[in-house]
This record gives structure tokens, C-alpha cells and sequence, in this order.
């Protein structure tokens, strides 16, 4: 009974010792954080304090659990050190990943508050994306590793393996060519600023938006909320359409066929006053002319600018809509049309015409 009392003595207190120690982790970032709300830093940081509350709790534990005369607890005292080991090490690669993505995020937000400039913005923000995930998997390899070196008969077995690396190697090597391919491809996105997160793109002729960024993919959300998920090889070996590198600033282009007939000076006019009642144009240019001639039509090409690529599909259905509706109403004899019946011959010939008699030569 008292060797029972001793158990739940030593539990209660690491228990409350481990609670202390969180609550007064827990305050001291509180106040920092009143000290300084320039950086987000400290109040990140308080996500760690569950991950901080099992790691010292497992501390304590792993420290004291030799000093319990407890029969059961003494006659399994190898397994139960082990397993509070292997807690100790999971929650210390959970504490690690935590404060590392509180630090990398807080320099993140630092630099996009500062920052004025979308596309850096977009290039960090996949640099960090890329450098967090490759941080958890570097520490969850690491923690498996040595959880299972903590297993006397795995270390062994280990020994054998690493005499038989070599060969091991190169037949992981041949058989994971495609996935390295892919793994080196998304350094080299991340690093070299081929593509970015918040990215305009078209890729196999679809139009959308990157959405997410990984070591071995990457998904690109459509304008009609569809994800298209790709291999990130596939941005570093074939050619792609990326509207927001060099800037987010775009020119369109609206055609139409008219008839030939159209005044086209009327409705470079009328182009001009549908810019001026359109949001999504910028402002920095504008034109309308006659690109094209057919023998039934004319191609008129507006060009429209705008800050970005949704403001410019906006702007150039606005101004489709609004030259088709002023055409149907004030000049319809515009539309495009297909002549159907004989051509207008002019008087002073149609009298030699009808002098003539029919089947006479000319």
C-alpha cells in the first residue's frame, strides 16, 4: 500500500512540477509579447507549450522512475525506461518542429509586413513552405532513428545494413530516379523563382492559381475551383505560362468581327467611355483598331490593361459585353452578317443590262 502511495506520490508531483513549469513558460512569453508586438514570435511560440509540458513530464519521469520501490514497476524497469525514452525523444521532435516553424514563420511575417514588393513575397513564402517541410522530415527521420537504435536487438541489424550500403544505394538510387528527379525539381522551384505560390499560371491549357508548393508536387487551383495536381518536374522540363513573374501587371486583348460597314471611330470612342466606368482597369493604356479584313468582316482589336490577371479577365468581359450591347442598339447594320441576297447594281448599268437580249453576247 505505502509502495502504492509512493507510485501515485511521485505521478501527482511530476505531474504539478510539469504544470508549473508550463504556466510559468506560458507567462514569461506572454509578457514578451507584450514587450514587443512588433514580431509575432513569442505568441507563436506558446503553441509549444503542450509539446513542452510531455517532454518535461518525461523528464521527470525518466529521472525519477528508478526511485520508486514499486514490485511491478521494478520487475518491467527496462520496458518502462524505454518507453518513457521513446516519449521523451517524440516529444522533443515535436517540441523541435514547433519552434522552428514559429521561428520561420514569424521571420516570414516580418518580411511581408515590410515588404511592398507581392512576387518576393510569394518567392519567400514558398521558400519557407518547402524549407518547413523539409525541417519536419529531416527531425521525424532523425527521431525514428534513434527510437529504434534504443532497441538493443536493431542495432545489430543495423551494423548489417550499413555493410551493405553500397549495393543498397544504387538499387535505391535506380529505383527512386523518378522521385529524386521530382525531390531536386522542387529545390530548384523554391530556390530559383521559377514558380511561386499566388502565381498566375497555365499549364496544359489550363488557367489557374499555384495553390500549394511541395518537394514532389505541386497543385494549381482553376478558375472553377478544380485542383490540378503535378509532378514538380514537370514546371522544370517543359515550357509553362507564368503570368505573375516580372510583375503582376497585364495587357489583354478583346476581337470582335464587324461588318464592314462599322464606324470605327464612334466606337473607339465608346471603348474609352466603358474604361473609364470599369474598376478593373488601371488606367496605363488602352487602343482599338482594325486588325484584319475579310471578305464578309473586319477583325477589331481593343487592348485593355489591368494590375493583374482577375482584373483583366474582368475588364475584357466588360468591355466584350458592353461593345456587343452599344453595337445591337445604336448600330446594328454593324453586326456582322451574311449576304444573302444580289448585290445593288447601279442604275446607268442595269439599263445596258435590260437593252440587251437574253443569251446575246456582250
Amino acid at each position: 500500500m505505502n509502495s502504492l502511495v509512493h507510485v501515485l506520490a511521485v505521478i501527482g508531483g511530476s505531474i504539478l512540477l510539469t504544470f508549473a513549469a508550463g504556466r510559468l513558460t506560458d507567462l514569461l512569453l506572454r509578457r514578451a509579447d507584450a514587450r514587443h508586438p512588433e514580431t509575432p514570435l513569442w505568441n507563436m511560440l506558446r503553441r509549444c507549450r503542450t509539446s513542452v509540458r510531455v517532454l518535461l513530464f518525461a523528464a521527470v519521469l525518466r529521472a525519477v522512475y528508478r526511485q520508486i520501490a514499486w514490485e511491478p514497476l521494478q520487475e518491467h524497469e527496462a520496458a518502462v525506461g524505454r518507453a518513457l525514452t521513446l516519449v521523451l525523444i517524440g516529444a522533443s521532435a515535436w517540441c523541435v518542429v514547433l519552434v522552428t516553424s514559429a521561428v520561420v514563420e514569424s521571420s516570414y511575417a516580418r518580411y511581408a509586413l515590410g515588404t511592398r514588393d507581392p512576387s518576393r513575397v510569394r518567392r519567400v513564402r514558398t521558400q519557407v513552405t518547402l524549407i518547413m517541410r523539409i525541417v519536419t522530415a529531416v527531425v521525424a527521420v532523425v527521431a525514428a532513428a534513434a527510437m529504434l537504435l534504443t532497441f538493443p536487438d536493431l542495432r545489430a541489424v543495423g551494423t548489417s545494413l550499413l555493410a551493405s550500403a553500397g549495393i543498397i544505394g544504387i538499387v535505391a538510387g535506380v529505383a527512386a530516379q523518378s522521385t529524386l528527379g521530382n525531390l531536386f525539381a522542387g529545390f530548384q522551384i523554391a530556390f530559383g523563382d521559377m514558380v511561386r505560390i499566388g502565381d498566375t499560371v497555365v499549364v496544359a491549357g489550363e488557367w489557374g492559381v499555384v495553390e500549394e508548393v511541395t518537394l514532389t508536387f505541386l497543385a494549381v487551383r482553376t478558375w472553377d475551383e478544380r485542383r490540378i495536381t503535378m509532378p514538380v518536374s514537370y514546371f522544370t522540363g517543359r515550357p509553362f505560362e507564368n503570368w505573375s513573374r516580372g510583375g503582376v501587371q497585364m495587357t489583354g486583348t478583346v476581337f470582335l468581327h464587324c461588318d464592314h460597314t462599322t464606324p470605327v471611330a464612334l466606337m473607339r470612342e465608346k471603348l474609352r467611355e466603358i474604361l473609364d466606368g470599369c474598376e478593373a482597369w488601371d488606367g496605363r493604356g488602352w487602343d482599338l483598331a482594325v486588325t484584319d479584313t475579310t471578305p464578309s468582316a473586319i477583325v477589331v482589336r481593343a487592348i485593355v490593361t489591368a494590375k493583374d490577371a482577375d482584373d483583366l479577365w474582368t475588364a475584357r468581359c466588360t468591355v466584350r459585353e458592353h461593345l456587343v450591347a452599344w453595337l445591337t442598339e445604336k448600330h446594328p447594320y454593324a453586326l456582322p452578317r451574311v449576304s444573302t441576297s444580289a448585290a445593288a447594281v447601279p442604275s446607268a448599268y442595269a439599263d445596258g443590262v435590260s437593252k440587251r437580249a437574253p443569251g446575246s453576247d456582250a
